[in-house]
C-alpha cells in the first residue's frame, strides 16, 4: 500500500492524494488549483501524476472547489468509476461545478474580449471544462450518510466522520485489509478540511478514533484566528465603522457556508436592532441556490439552527434582503446611490462577480471591502490584504483607495492551536504515520514543529508532505 501526494503538498489549493492498496487506486479529492492564472491553467488541464483512465474511484471529502473543482476534468480525461461523497456535499457539487464552468466560460470571454480591444496578441483563453461536463461528473456520484460503512474497494471500507467545516463536510475513514502486507489490518484516515467548532451553523468535527495512519490538514499552521468563533459583536462593529465612511461594503465570501453565516449574523443583527436597516444583496446565483440547499439538509446543523428551522423562520431570509441573479441586475448595483452591503463570490477573489464590484468601487476611499475568509497566497485576495497599492483585476490594473479589513472569526478552518487539540482528540500521538498536507510549507513546518514540542510520546513517521512523493504505508 502506498500514497502519493497529487495536489495541495506545500499548498492549500489543488487537494488530490492518490492511494494505491490491493490493485485498486482510490483518489482522495480532485480539487481546482487557485493561484496565479497561467500556472493554474497549466496545472488544471493535465493531471501529471497519474492518469484519470487508471483511477478505480474517488472518495470526496467536501465540495469546496479546491477539494472538488478538478472532477468534471478528471473525467473529461477518462475517469469512469465512482465519487464517493455524503448526501449534501453531492448536492453542492451539482451547483458548484456547473457554476465554476460558467465562471471559466464568462471570464474566457471577458478576457479575450478586453485582449482584442487592446490590441494584445496571443491564443485565446479557453475553458477547462464546460457545464455539459459538470453535468457528467455528477451521474457518478454515489452518497452516504455519517456513520454508514460502505466496501469501495477489495479490502477497503469507507465511513464519512462529520469535519464541521462546511454542508456535508467529510472525514475520510478508511479501514483497508493490506493484501499486500501479509492481511494487516489498517485504519487512514484523511482530514479533509477541519472545523473550529462552535460554528453559526454546524455541529463540531468529530474525532475518528484508533487511526493508524493519518493525513491531516494544516492551512493554519503557525496562526492563530484573532477573533473567537462566532464573534457577534465585532461583525457588527465592522459593519458600523464601514457605514461611517459613508460609502458601501463589499464582502468577497465563498458562495458556500460563509453567504448564509453572513446572512444568519445580520438578519439577527437586525431582528435584534444591532444594525441600522439598510440593503443587503447577494449577487451570486450559485450563492442563491446554495441557500436553498442548505435548507434541505437538517442533519448538518448545530442544535440552535436545526430548532430555528423547524419553530421559527428561514435563518438566513429577511425584508430588506435582495438576491440577485441576473447579469443586469449585477450591473445596476455598480450605481447604487444609497449604502448597501454586497455579498459577492468568490472568496479568493479568483473568479466571478466580486471582481467586477472590485474593478468599479475599490478605488473609492468610502468604501469598504471586508474579507471573512482565508486567501491563498498569490491570489488576488491575498494581494490586496496584503496591502498592496495597486491589483490587476480582470486584465487591467486598479488603485487600491477603499478600506481594507479583514475579520477571521467566520473561517470554517481550525487554527493552529485548533488543529492541535484535533491531533490530540484524534489520539494520533499514536499513529504509526502523519503527513501534513494542504497548507504552504512554513504552515506545515509550524504544525511538524509543534506535534515534536508538545507530543513527545509520538514516536512515528511525521512527514510535511511534498508534490509528487510516495510514500509506502
Amino acid at each position: 500500500m502506498k500514497i502519493k501526494f497529487c495536489g495541495a503538498a506545500g499548498t492549500t489549493t489543488g487537494s488530490q492524494h492518490l492511494l494505491e492498496v490491493n490493485g485498486s487506486r482510490i483518489l482522495l479529492d480532485c480539487g481546482m488549483y487557485q493561484g496565479r492564472r497561467e500556472e493554474s491553467l497549466r496545472i488544471n488541464r493535465e493531471f501529471p501524476y497519474f492518469n484519470p483512465k487508471e483511477i478505480d474511484c474517488v472518495v470526496l471529502s467536501h465540495a469546496h472547489i479546491d477539494h472538488s473543482g478538478n472532477l468534471p476534468n478528471l473525467v473529461k480525461k477518462g475517469f469512469s468509476g465512482n465519487i464517493y461523497c455524503t448526501y449534501a456535499t453531492r448536492d453542492l457539487c451539482q451547483i458548484m461545478l456547473a457554476d465554476a464552468a460558467r465562471i471559466q466560460e464568462h471570464d474566457c470571454k471577458f478576457i479575450n474580449k478586453m485582449n482584442a480591444r487592446h490590441g494584445i496578441a496571443g491564443p485565446p483563453a479557453e475553458v477547462i471544462y464546460t457545464e455539459q461536463d459538470a453535468e457528467r461528473c455528477t451521474r457518478l456520484f454515489v452518497n452516504i450518510n455519517y456513520m454508514r460503512p460502505m466496501l469501495i474497494a477489495p479490502g477497503v471500507t469507507l465511513t464519512f466522520f462529520d469535519a464541521g467545516h462546511i454542508l456535508g463536510a467529510a472525514q475520510v475513514c478508511l479501514d483497508i485489509v493490506d493484501q499486500e502486507d501479509g492481511g494487516q489490518k489498517k485504519r487512514l484516515v484523511f482530514s479533509g478540511d477541519v472545523g473550529r467548532g462552535d460554528n453559526e451553523l454546524l455541529r463540531d468535527p468529530v474525532p475518528v478514533p484508533n487511526a493508524d495512519i493519518l493525513i491531516m490538514e494544516t492551512t493554519y499552521g503557525g496562526r492563530q484566528h484573532r477573533s473567537k468563533p462566532r464573534d457577534d459583536e465585532a461583525f457588527q462593529d465592522y459593519i458600523k465603522r464601514a457605514l461611517q465612511r459613508g460609502g458601501s461594503i463589499y464582502i468577497p465570501a465563498f458562495a458556500v457556508e460563509r453567504t448564509q453565516q453572513i446572512l444568519y449574523l445580520l438578519n439577527k443583527a437586525f431582528h435584534e436592532s444591532k444594525l441600522p436597516v439598510l440593503p443587503v444583496y447577494v449577487d451570486s446565483p450559485m450563492a442563491v441556490s446554495a441557500t436553498e440547499i442548505y435548507r434541505l439538509h437538517p442533519e448538518c446543523f448545530n442544535h440552535e439552527v436545526y430548532d430555528f428551522l423547524f419553530r421559527e423562520k428561514d435563518p438566513f431570509g429577511f425584508e430588506h434582503l435582495r438576491l440577485i441573479r441576473s447579469v443586469t441586475e449585477s450591473q445596476k448595483l455598480n450605481k447604487m446611490q444609497n449604502q448597501g452591503i454586497i455579498v459577492a463570490a468568490s472568496g479568493m477573489c479568483e473568479a466571478g462577480r466580486i471582481l467586477h464590484h472590485l474593478a468599479n468601487n475599490i478605488g473609492n476611499p468610502h468604501n469598504t471591502v471586508l474579507f471573512v475568509g482565508y486567501c491563498a497566497e498569490h491570489t488576488l485576495g491575498r494581494r490586496i490584504m496584503d496591502g498592496e497599492k495597486e491589483v490587476p483585476i480582470l486584465g487591467r490594473r486598479y488603485a487600491v483607495r477603499a478600506a481594507i479589513e479583514e475579520m477571521d472569526s467566520f473561517s470554517g478552518h481550525a487554527d493552529h492551536n485548533e488543529l492541535l487539540k484535533y491531533f490530540h482528540r484524534m489520539e494520533a500521538e499514536k499513529c504509526s504515520k502523519v503527513f501534513l498536507v494542504h497548507g504552504e510549507t512554513k504552515a506545515s513546518e509550524a504544525i511538524q514543529q509543534a506535534i515534536v514540542d508538545q507530543f513527545p510520546e509520538f514516536s512515528g513517521d511525521l512527514e510535511v508532505a511534498q508534490i509528487g512523493a510516495i510514500w509506502k504505508l
